[in-house]
């Protein structure tokens, strides 16, 4: 390999102090509020029985810690995440692709996905409990509602938008259908892929919150009802804060894959 030039060095350098900036700045804003809030909770400049605060929160995950509560929820609610984004990516690709196939098809589909998309899938949360019952399977039904439509459409729109001129090379050279998806328009668009799955994450917890919150006895979608109701508003913000936990830990997951994949293709051969 070539050695850095200084002015490429440099660069690397500032790239690098530049991330660093970036990173205090959060870590350093994150603090701040949390500093903020407390003090306002103390010195009671806001009602801490209604806005809660830091130290309330960390007491009451700890209490929760003790009896393996926080733990039971917060596992229930992430395993009905993870399973519903699994069943979006493979339900999702699978339909885009269909479309992508088959022009007629859609033609007669995209009106009603463009519909169903633009429907607040909240609507559709109680009659899946009325249909599927109060159960596990709904709640991943209504993570799956809630993200797989829009995933639909944007990967579609990706393998539409797919570059015609290395089309027209693959049927020069002979290639079918089949070669044009596997080595022209689904590796053309893996970049617009991650990046659907790094919103359809969130999506797909959005989801799941709905169904707990209407039809379950376990989750942090039901610890937020239940301390709503029973006014332990304490609870009700610690599982806020948990919720926003694992959607960044989510995010962070399919960002690193994101970086990892850019690397290597970027990486000389």
């Amino acid at each position: 390999m070539a050695e850095l030039s200084n002015a490429q060095k440099n660069y690397l350098l500032r790239q690098k102090h530049h991330r660093r900036r970036v990173l205090f700045c959060r870590v350093a804003l994150i603090l701040f509020f949390l500093a903020l809030w407390e003090t306002a909770a103390g010195l009671g400049w806001i009602d801490a029985f209604i806005f809660s605060s830091p130290s309330r929160i960390v007491g009451t995950a700890a209490s929760m810690g003790q009896d393996g509560s926080i733990f039971r929820h917060t596992g229930i609610t992430l395993l009905e995440t993870l399973a519903s984004f699994f069943l979006t990516v493979i339900l999702g690709l699978a339909t885009a692709i269909l479309l992508w196939w088959s022009p007629s098809v859609s033609e007669v589909l995209e009106p009603y996905l463009v519909v169903l998309n633009s429907l607040p899938k909240s609507a559709l949360a109680p009659l899946l409990i009325v249909w599927l019952g109060a159960n596990m399977r709904t709640i991943i039904t209504a993570g799956v509602s809630v993200a797989i439509f829009g995933m639909i459409l944007n990967l579609y729109t990706g393998f539409q938008q797919t570059d015609p001129e290395k089309i027209k090379l693959i049927r020069t050279l002979q290639g079918n259908r089949r070669d044009e998806l596997f080595k022209v328009v689904l590796p053309g668009t893996i970049p617009l892929f991650i990046s659907i799955l790094k919103v359809n994450i969130g999506l797909c917890l959005v989801g799941v919150i709905i169904g707990e919150f209407i039809g379950s006895r376990m989750g942090l979608g039901y610890l937020i009802i239940y301390g709503s109701q029973t006014f332990q508003l304490n609870l009700v913000i610690t599982g806020i804060v948990i919720l926003c936990i694992i959607a960044l830990l989510l995010y962070l997951a399919l960002a690193l894959a994101e970086r990892r994949y850019l690397r290597r293709i970027r990486s000389p051969r």
